[in-house]
This record gives C-alpha cells, structure tokens and sequence, in this order.
C-alpha cells in the first residue's frame, strides 16, 4: 500500500497531547500497514510556545522534554526554530490542525481562534477541547463540512464529548435517517465516581476529597459537581447531533452537591442507581428539552449498570430503536485515541496526492 503523509500541528502538550504522542509509536504499523498513513508534527505548541521545523519534528523527543517538564522551546536549535501557535496556524504548510490545548468554557480560547484560523485557510481539523464549541460551535459548523458544503475542511471532535465514548460518532453518523427522539447520558467522570463512592457510604466530602487526591477532579471541581461540564458537552450533542441551535442558557442544570448516600441507597433499593444524568427530549413540536441533573434510573435501564469509571450513551429513535454505547477510561488515553479516531475517518478525504 502507498504510504502518504499528513503534516500535523499539535498544540496543547497537557496529558492529552503528551498521550497522543506517547501512543504514536505503537500505532505506526498500524497506521502504515492498514492505513497508508503517516504523521509528520510540523509544529507542536505548550505554554512555552510554538517549536517549528517544516522538515518535522521528533515526538520522542518532546515526550521526553515534556516529562522533564520541559516547555518544548528547549528544543530549539538547528532546524527548529520557535514561533506562536497562531501564526504556526496561519503560516505553516500543513494538512490538519490537532487541538488539545485547556479549555476555557468562557471565551473558548485559545482554541477558538486557532481552530478559526485553521478552517479559515482549508486546514482540516480534529479537537480534544470542547472550549469553542461550546462558545461558538454555529461558527465552526459554518466554516467546515458541518455546513454541508463537502468541499470544506473536515472538523472532528468525538473526543470532546466523553473521550474515547463513541458519542457523536453514533448519534451524527450511525443513526444517518432516524429522528432521535431521546438521547440519555452520563457525561461526567467525576461525578460517576463520586456518586460511585457515595453508594458504598461516603458522604459528598470524603468523596470529593478521595476523588481530588487520585487526581480524578480538579481542585475546584465546581464545573463537574455543579453539573456544568456536563452541561457543555450535552450543548455539543445538541448542535452536532440533533442539529438544535442551543446555548447553555437552553439547558436546565443541577449538579450533586446536595445528594447524600441515603439518597443513593434508595435510588438502588430496587436494583437502580442515580446518575448525573445528561437528557434530550423532543416534543410536539420538534424541539428537545434539554437537562442535565441527578435522575434516579430503574434496573432495567442500560446506564444503571454503569461502574465507577463508566460513561455511557442512549439514544432511542424511530426507525433504529434503542441505541447504547459504553466506555471506561483510565486517564487521558480514551480522548487521545478518539483523535486518532478522528483522524482516520477524514484520512481518505483529505490526504494530500
């Protein structure tokens, strides 16, 4: 098979980006073998700025600068010379734009304007943030094959949305002809597990408390536990998967931060449990209710069985009936695969000639 190469910009060297490229090098035959598929880093972007070298750069090599706890500006020297991401974005010749810097659900930058850049100029697209799509998700839709215009660069991010959980996936491209009618999810990681902890008898504290010190949340935890991340990516399945124009002003939100373990204790007296629950519901008039909010759910619903580190995804609709998918993640390597994901579904489109 002829083997083509795709030049790549990565910015956003954080766990995702620095697993992204620690997973690389398992996946070369793969890529090459199955795919005819190369990945040459033109451009990788931290904090400490935008390292450069059009020749390509070594992703060993900033891996390792990275758990020196390096910024990749260290690196500079020879051929590799040091920039900004944004005129990387703007300048550099390069096939796909990988965005994976911290999301900032206010502004959505500095995504929002790399990923605007990119689309701007032609450049393909596959994120890991959710920051500017939830800021501005009409915008990038317009920009990229959202629109339907398939001459457009591709925008992917399957990632953004639960990580490795194939949830836009399967609502935008598997279920193609149906009309969802409900959509049900658990969304959130750290609220599965605290709500986990809380069903074998801690309370909200010590669960929180355990669930900061094995790093699963933040140390201000308020977009998780006040329902809000949650929130966010529900606002992206609205626009990208039922095609509702939604803003988070659209959504009614509650997170757990008054649940206690007796309220668990009786949401699985019968075999349910209670879950952070992410919903869409159409109405009469075509329109989704959309909410996010602890909901306790009997036994027989699928994301009742969902364990600690579990998220999970329902859609019912006309034609295709029940849907489910699942998935457990340990750290960042389920959101770094669904960019490989997402690479290599928009590969046979875009790979240059």
């Amino acid at each position: 098979m002829q083997t083509r190469t795709l030049r790549c910009i990565l910015t956003g060297l954080g766990n995702i980006g620095r697993t992204f490229l620690e997973m690389l090098p398992s996946r070369t035959a793969l890529l090459r073998e199955r795919y005819g598929l190369t990945l040459q880093f033109v451009a990788v972007a931290d904090t400490s700025g935008c390292l450069v070298s059009e020749q390509g750069l070594d992703p060993a090599a900033i891996v390792e600068a990275k758990r020196r706890r390096q910024g990749v500006v260290t690196l500079a020297g020879g051929n590799l010379h040091v920039t900004d991401m944004l005129t990387a974005v703007r300048q550099l010749p390069a096939d796909l734009l990988l965005e994976a810097t911290p999301t900032d659900i206010q502004t959505g930058q500095p995504g929002l304007d790399l990923v605007r850049a990119a689309l701007q100029r032609g450049m393909h697209v596959v994120m890991a943030s959710k920051g500017a799509l939830v800021v501005a998700f009409d915008e990038l839709a317009r920009l990229s094959d959202w629109s339907g215009n398939r001459r457009a660069p591709r925008l992917r991010f399957s990632g953004a949305v639960a990580g490795a959980l194939p949830s836009v996936n399967v609502g935008w491209r598997d279920l193609a002809g149906g009309e969802i009618t409900t959509l049900e999810a658990v969304l959130n990681g750290t609220t599965q597990v605290m709500l986990t902890m809380m069903g074998e008898g801690k309370t909200y504290a010590e669960a929180l408390a355990e669930a900061q010190r094995i790093g699963i949340a933040e140390p201000d935890p308020t977009l998780d536990v006040e329902g809000w991340d949650a929130a966010n990516k529900l606002l992206i399945l609205a626009n990208a998967v039922l095609r509702q124009p939604t803003r988070l002003s659209d959504i009614a939100v509650e997170g757990i931060t008054h649940i206690t373990p007796d309220d668990i204790r009786q949401a699985r007296h019968n075999g349910g449990n209670l879950i952070l629950l992410a919903r869409a519901e159409r109405g009469a008039d075509g329109r989704y209710a959309l909410s996010v909010r602890p909901t306790a759910v009997p036994a027989h619903h699928p994301l009742a069985r969902l364990g600690m580190q579990e998220a999970g995804i329902v859609y019912h609709s006309d034609i295709f009936g029940r849907t489910a998918a699942f998935s457990m993640e340990d750290g960042p390597l389920g959101t770094a695969a669904a960019m490989l994901r997402d690479i290599l579904s928009i590969a046979p489109d875009v790979l240059p000639e």
